[in-house]
């Protein structure tokens, strides 16, 4: 689970280039302690005349609450019944 860091994070003498698409790496030491792992999806914001990132835990928790539920399977196996069913008909 990811923590959250209490007031403003000062890095002195850390700076990185923005790529040419805009990317920047985020220092592993804040992903670690953040919990922010490839695929983890983040927000940005604009606050104090910088961009604030941050982990964005809502979405995660709601890939946690219907994790377990097929969704995608329930949904072909409902087309397929539509499927079935216009085939009689028709």
């Amino acid at each position: 689970m990811a923590t959250s860091v209490q007031g403003p994070v000062i890095l002195n003498g850390m700076t990185h280039r923005v790529g040419p698409k805009g990317q920047v790496v985020i220092p592993k030491d804040i992903r670690d302690r953040l919990g922010i792992s490839p695929g983890s999806q983040v927000v940005f914001s604009e606050a104090s005349g910088g961009v604030l990132v941050r982990p964005a835990e809502g979405l995660a928790g709601l890939r946690g609450a219907y994790g377990h539920l097929d969704l995608a399977g329930e949904l072909a196996r409902a087309r397929d019944e539509d499927a079935r069913a216009e085939g009689r008909r028709g």
